[in-house]
């Protein structure tokens, strides 16, 4: 696969002004960070609805209240993922999404059961699936703000995501830049654009960048200070997660836009496509991660 430099620099630019945007809801405080990915969690599922309505046309004849009800209710599980750094006052947002999401699982499928002229199983499926895939996934991403904290002295702030944003981008960019230059064996029918050569390259860069520049010695992209009490093979293991699980994810999506007959989710990004098309490897990488952080660095 030959560099396509008119692709390459506008894919380059579009991926600056995302940057860009990322950072500032990241890094800014905790509210700019929840509008962030409420935003990108509402566009995710609007697309999703689009494709799920190419694949199965019966989706297309779900009422509004479900349509826009369950993307509700899926707002009210990253609700419920918040902390304290979320709370106004004595007003808790996480005791929202609580009520909330509990409303929303008794009137979803009573106003269904009341309202629509034909109950699909298989529509509530498709329905379910979206709260999963899209819903949990940045739920989780909410959960990982604050959930570690470098060393007592570090400012509360959004280190586990960044990292997390930064390995795929680095994954997806090696592995294109790779691929272009080497890339001979085809990786997957799926995604033909894809190569072996470009996607391992990808991966071993992304956790020698993530891993290196994570450690004590090398904290220069992630914003780890060297008094890190994480030992630094942490996180070149969440890097091997994002990498993994991301290339997973990068690949459902395409096996959905190929069953839809659809080159692009949307064209809110040009030359990277729409939310899904920009996103799909931290819908799969962010609950690997949300996962081992649980389970090895809950008390580091």
């Amino acid at each position: 696969m030959a560099l396509n430099l008119a692709t390459f620099r506008k894919r380059a630019i579009t991926a600056l002004v995302f940057v860009v945007v990322m950072l500032t809801g990241l890094l800014w405080n905790q509210w700019t960070f929840f509008v962030l990915f409420s935003i990108i969690h509402f566009g995710c599922w609007v697309e999703y609805q689009k494709i799920i309505a190419l694949i199965y046309p019966g989706y297309k004849e779900i009422s509004g209240f479900h349509r826009y009800g369950v993307m509700l209710a899926g707002w009210c599980i990253m609700l419920y993922f918040t902390n304290d750094m979320f709370n106004i006052g004595d007003f808790s947002l996480h005791s929202m999404g609580w009520w909330l999401g509990l409303m929303f699982i008794f009137l979803l499928p009573l106003v269904e059961l009341l309202f629509s002229r034909q109950v699909s199983e298989r529509n509530v499926g498709f329905s379910f699936a979206g709260l999963i895939y899209i819903s949990l996934s940045w739920a989780m991403m909410i959960g990982l703000y604050d959930f570690y904290q470098p060393s007592p002295s570090s400012p509360r702030s959004a280190y586990i995501p960044l990292t997390i944003i930064l390995a795929v981008w680095i994954n997806d960019t090696m592995a294109y830049l790779v691929g272009s230059f080497i890339g001979k064996t085809p990786f997957s029918k799926i995604s033909p654009k894809k190569t072996w050569e470009g996607t391992l390259g990808g991966m071993m860069l992304c956790v020698l960048i993530i891993g290196f520049n994570g450690s004590s010695n090398y904290s220069t992209i992630i914003g780890v200070p060297a008094d890190s009490t994480v030992p630094d093979y942490h996180w070149f293991i969440i890097a091997a997660v994002v990498a993994v699980f991301g290339t997973a994810g990068d690949l459902f999506e395409s096996k959905l836009k190929r069953m839809a007959n659809i080159k692009d989710s949307g064209s809110i990004m040009p030359g990277h496509g729409g939310f899904l098309d920009r996103f799909d490897s931290l819908l799969f990488a962010v609950p690997a991660v949300w996962i081992y952080v649980q389970l090895f660095l809950s008390n580091p």
